[in-house]
């Protein structure tokens, strides 16, 4: 019995890899969904989320009673970022 080489030889076309072109202007501020950036000192936190920071007490307050009015059931609180408490928010009345 005679062996035969039964090898092929397969040859792919070559093709040239397109890289986008980088650009020269500032670098993007990427930021994880794990650390969002704090701006200001008081955070808005629906149901221990963090869904906005704000400057003043009051803007966090006004912010978070329309959510609180919206909807009653969810837990709504402000913490104070340089002094470490949370204040929950009380549904409003009618």
């Amino acid at each position: 019995m005679i062996k035969k080489n039964l090898t092929k030889e397969f040859q792919l076309a070559s093709r040239q890899m397109k890289m986008p072109e980088k650009s020269e202007s500032e670098p993007e501020d990427n930021f994880s969904q794990r650390k969002r950036p704090e701006l200001g000192r008081y955070l808005l936190q629906v149901d221990r989320q963090t869904k906005g920071s704000y400057q003043t007490v009051e803007t966090a307050e006004s912010a978070g009673l329309a959510i609180k009015k919206e909807y009653p059931i969810l837990h709504v609180t402000i913490y104070d970022s340089v002094e470490c408490t949370s204040t929950a928010l009380a549904t409003p009345p009618a």
